[in-house]
């Protein structure tokens, strides 16, 4: 190809490159408007007489915990699902598979509604579900008179609402991470003597542990967002069942329009944060792993 043809080609690109920046500036300038509209809205001080409030206090520490279990029980899940979905072919897969995406689909008000109906309406053995478990945690009450047990209007019911939609995001993500993977190291190691269960433990997991973690961040960062289940099946409870998304409910109907713009922030904060934080770890070891493989290799 001589040197003017070469020179129309790569100029012919330019329009196609120039339209794809356009488009992502597009989007990422609407982002960054929506959070320099919260920052100007808002001052630092008016964050920090948020941050002091007591009420809202409680309900940073119960989204870090809630969330934090939530992600934990959604990559529990995630992992197996994911590796079953990824590895085997079973009757009714891909019905199955697409079940598993309905928590994403369904507007999250119905997901909330849903856990309420099935707490409250199915019947197993003349209770139901939310007697059943009341009836298995009576216990509590005997250590914690104030505590009632049971899961609806209670934090379980916080926990369930964010596990029910984060897990969905995780066992997605998983299913992709176990889909890039090679089974082709777990096929060796089983041919060398290892059962299904030992080339999954020892030979597939360590190779998922970045899918791990974002599954985990997806799960972490969904739960913190949700509102519409927490608010149907946990409600908003000051003190009680109150979570970051349903505190900027809370102060938007008293009409506090600043400490829901602070709290908003907090959140936005807190999501970046972690990850960012994901992100960094996963780098460092990906750059530790490399360095290692390099200096084995000069060594050997």
């Amino acid at each position: 190809m001589d040197a003017p043809s070469e020179r129309r080609r790569i100029a012919s690109d330019k329009p196609f490159f120039y339209g794809l920046v356009a488009i992502a500036a597009a989007y990422l300038l609407l982002i960054i408007a929506l959070l320099l509209a919260d920052v100007h809205y808002v001052s630092l001080s008016e964050i920090g007489k948020a941050l002091q409030d007591e009420d809202i206090q409680s309900s940073v520490t119960l989204t870090l915990i809630t969330c934090t279990v939530t992600a934990l029980l959604s990559v529990l899940v995630a992992v197996p699902t994911g590796y079953l979905l990824s590895r085997f072919r079973f009757p009714g897969k891909r019905l199955v598979d697409a079940l598993l995406d309905i928590p994403i689909l369904l507007p999250p008000l119905v997901v909330g509604l849903s856990l309420l109906i099935l707490f409250h309406q199915v019947t197993l053995f003349g209770r139901t579900i939310e007697e059943w478990f009341a009836w298995a945690f009576q216990w509590i009450t005997a250590i914690r008179p104030d505590i009632r047990p049971g899961v609806t209007f209670k934090v379980p019911a916080v926990i369930l609402a964010q596990f029910t939609v984060s897990c969905a995001f995780a066992v997605r993500t998983m299913k992709t991470t176990f889909d890039q993977i090679n089974p082709r190291h777990e096929h060796v190691a089983l041919t060398l003597g290892c059962n299904r269960s030992q080339a999954f433990w020892l030979v597939l997991l360590p190779q998922a542990w970045r899918g791990i973690l974002t599954g985990g961040t997806l799960a972490w960062a969904r739960a913190l967002g949700e509102f519409g289940p927490i608010l149907v099946f946990a409600g908003a409870t000051r003190g009680r069942t109150e979570v970051l998304s349903t505190t900027v409910f809370l102060e938007i109907n008293i009409g506090n329009l600043q400490g829901a713009v602070a709290v908003s922030l907090l959140m936005i904060l807190l999501a970046l944060a972690v990850i960012l934080l994901v992100r960094t770890v996963g780098e460092r070891t990906v750059l530790g792993t490399e360095t290692h493989h390099h200096s084995g290799g000069s060594h050997a």
